[in-house]
């Protein structure tokens, strides 16, 4: 048996005993123990990936004592892994529980009074304004925080500070998604829904370990597989990961040359005939190369360019491959394309989520149930809080631009500012506002329940600008051992997941409400609460953050919605109660919300009388784009110095940087420490052996791991889990971005290996 399939044995046998461990189970339906039995079971939102799944947390004497999936959410019931042991994060005794300030850098970080800690940050950040002007502060926040909490934080700063320095680590991984929907259908957020899982009938996954990244949503297309065996799978990926081992197809391509591959498919279904006349010529207009009006003909032009033989020969992969995707797409009824990280992070992000959308549009494999482009995101709340909120150095909320002189218009109507109080310049995005920290052009920055000095790329040059003596740094984090807290001059103590109450907003347009289950430590605050009150103490007109709660928050949040193409006006707080989530646009408090985007008598946006069935509403003509994208690779390719390509990954059993999942014995028992995986073919030629410690180097940095040898990286790629804090391998990515999306391409840089 090699080691993938032991791998993906474990994670199932894993299941099985936290089931037996915790009472609760994988699919998240058996009570608690008798002696432990909850008293009352409150409702929430899983902490974790995008997905989003809905839970139902357990309280006992005023403790959370078990978890369970909601049986009335998307996900049915179903957790999974991490998921079903959120309550030993939730009861870890690691916790931040009181402010606590570094008196002077270098020193210790020290117990303060909530007055203290509030009056130096507002003297801090107002000083720092007073003296440099609004653009010398900055929050940097997550798809972790609240809806409320991020809502709050972006009026703040664009409307009271006047500042668009607002971005988040968002940035890091969906942002390329926003982009590609963006330019190509002129509204950002998928058009479907996880219900087209259900209805597809072929599956084109590609950049996403679905498996390990989203396992709920895995679990449902291995269902729909197992109930209709006629259902065709491709996944497209350079690595042979557990995802892969249900296709019928698997395309280990080589990295950096998904571009070439999805044109490629493109030139296959035209000249064989199975794209849509009917669907492209009435619902799209085609683009050049240089963003110019083409047409049909001059696309097909452009394709020659990747006919299969020679796309073939780019990618590494035979030819055979191209034909069955681009045919199996083409010709099912319904293709569902899911993507990920695998896609998004790359300097020509946006560029690859176009080409995803041009195959549907060219097949007219789109606004139907199971055809549908569907981004799967990174976070719980990048959507509904960050991307939908506005939240980003470039955005507002619901669907505005900084740069739009009508949007910032509306938003100071809505807030109530004096005309041009926002910023008519986007502000600083995630790398450049780190640099912006480290050459002091930025003074103060308030990071929010994320970890930067662990996520970012090229950790080395960015450790050295957060370490930067003149700056001011402001954490509100739950965790003492995030990375990001070793360079924080403040941190403060917030209420934790099921401590206060908030909305989260999943992949698929989905919002949920997690309730407050349980009461935080005696220190412990709501984060809305906390900005509030900075705000006030920070010379902010306090009529801009009359809020006493997250739910006034909420209600003035569904304002800014209402008769917007994203209005969620009619999920009123007490609805999101009494529901286990809506799905916007949602005008409408008997509105039951929207699965089909841009689809008349779906979509409210689209009238009820428009002479077309479809109507993508973002554009100006209300047709979507197929663009003609030019082929680049990766920022850094191997060479003979660094002959290896060098990718990033996630792994089932852990979070992003494990300040949460690290608090549970059995996910840390299962997967302790980072990792490098490298093919049997690179290892004979290394004389490296399963477990061996290897030296993994880039031109930034270097480290040792222990090896595993699988034949889950392709030949000439290995790959590196992040979750570590020990070993902080994103010191080995470059930080090169798509200049479109500002997004930093983790998945690819050069690097090699050798036994230590």
């Amino acid at each position: 048996m090699n080691a993938s399939r032991r791998e993906f044995l474990r994670c199932f046998a894993m299941s099985a005993a936290v089931a037996a461990a915790s009472g609760t189970g994988l699919a998240g339906l058996a009570q608690a123990a008798d002696d432990n039995r909850p008293d009352k079971w409150v409702k929430g939102v899983c902490r974790y990936c995008g997905t989003g799944c809905g839970v139902m947390v357990g309280v006992k004497n005023g403790k959370a004592v078990a978890i369970q999936g909601d049986p009335n959410n998307h996900n049915a019931g179903l957790l999974c892994l991490k998921g079903s042991m959120l309550i030993p994060v939730l009861n870890s005794r690691e916790r931040v529980t009181q402010p606590m300030l570094r008196r002077q850098k270098g020193g210790r970080l020290e117990p303060v009074s909530w007055d203290e800690a509030l009056d130096l940050m507002a003297r801090k950040f107002r000083a720092s304004i007073d003296t440099y002007g609004p653009n010398s502060v900055a929050w940097y926040g997550s798809g972790q925080c609240l809806t409320e909490e991020t809502y709050v934080a972006n009026k703040i700063f664009k409307g009271g500070f006047g500042t668009n320095n607002v971005d988040g680590n968002p940035r890091l991984c969906m942002a390329s998604a926003v982009g590609g929907y963006l330019t190509s259908f002129g509204k950002d957020e998928p058009m479907g829904t996880y219900a087209d899982i259900d209805h597809a009938s072929c599956f084109f996954i590609i950049g996403s370990n679905t498996s390990e990244a989203h396992p709920v949503l895995f679990r449902r297309i291995a269902r729909r597989k197992q109930m209709e065996p006629g259902v065709k799978i491709i996944v497209a990926d350079p690595r042979r990961t557990n995802t892969s081992r249900i296709a019928d197809l698997h395309i280990a391509f080589r990295p950096g040359t998904d571009l070439a591959l999805m044109h490629s498919m493109a030139w296959v279904i035209i000249n064989e005939e199975l794209d849509n006349p009917r669907f492209w010529q009435r619902y799209v207009n085609f683009m050049g190369v240089d963003g110019k009006p083409s047409d049909f003909e001059g696309y097909k032009a452009f394709l020659e360019n990747f006919r299969p033989e020679k796309a073939a020969e780019i990618c590494r992969i035979p030819v055979e491959q191209i034909y069955a995707a681009a045919r199996a797409f083409a010709e099912s009824p319904a293709t569902m394309s899911l993507w990920c990280m695998g896609i998004n992070q790359r300097v020509q992000g946006v560029f690859a989520n176009n080409l995803i959308h041009n195959l549907h549009l060219l097949t007219g494999q789109i606004c139907r149930p199971g055809a549908t482009p569907f981004s799967l995101t990174g976070q719980p709340n990048a959507c509904g809080g960050v991307r939908d909120g506005g939240a980003l150095s470039h955005l507002l909320p619901a669907g505005r631009m900084v740069a739009n002189p009508k949007h910032r218009a509306e938003m100071e109507q809505l807030w109530g500012l004096p005309e041009g109080r926002i910023a008519p310049k986007p502000g600083y995005h995630t790398v450049a506002l780190f640099e912006a920290l480290g050459r002091g052009d930025v003074k103060c920055m308030l990071i929010c329940e994320t970890n930067p000095a662990q996520t970012l790329p090229n950790l080395n040059k960015f450790h050295k600008a957060m370490s930067n003596p003149e700056s001011f740094i402001v954490c509100i984090e739950a965790f003492p051992d995030a990375v990001t807290l070793q360079f924080a001059d403040l941190v403060l103590a917030p209420a934790f997941w099921c401590e206060r109450d908030g909305v989260y907003g999943c992949g698929e347009r989905r919002y949920s409400l997690t309730e407050k289950a349980v009461e935080p430590p005696a220190q412990c605050r709501p984060t809305v609460n906390t900005l509030v009150e900075f705000a006030k103490r920070a010379g902010v007109d306090p009529k801009l953050v009359n809020f006493r709660n997250a739910e006034d928050v909420w209600n003035e949040w569904r304002m800014v919605s209402k008769g917007t193409t994203y209005d969620f006006s009619g999920m009123t707080r007490d609805r999101l109660r009494k529901e286990s989530g809506l799905i916007w646009p949602c005008p409408g408090e008997d509105h039951p919300g929207t699965n089909l985007r841009y689809v008349r008598g779906q979509d409210p946006n689209v009238p009820a009388d428009h002479p077309d069935r479809f109507f993508f509403y973002g554009k100006p003509d209300g047709k979507a784009v197929i663009w003609m994208r030019p082929y680049k690779g990766a920022a850094e390719e191997p060479d003979a110095e660094y002959p290896l390509y060098l990718t990033s990954m996630r792994v089932i059993d852990h979070w992003h940087t494990a300040t949460m999942t690290g608090k549970v014995p059995e996910l840390q028992k299962a997967n302790p420490a980072a990792y490098v995986e490298i093919n049997p073919q690179d290892a004979e030629k290394a004389g490296i052996r399963q477990d061996d410690t290897v030296i993994v180097e880039t031109r930034r940095a270097a480290m040792e791991l222990p090896a595993r040898v699988s034949d889950v990286c392709r030949p000439g790629l290995i790959a590196v889990p992040f979750f570590d804090p020990k070993k902080l391998v994103n010191k080995f990515f470059l930080d090169a971005f798509d200049p479109a999306s500002q997004e930093p391409e983790y998945k690819i840089c050069a690097a090699r290996i050798r036994k230590a």
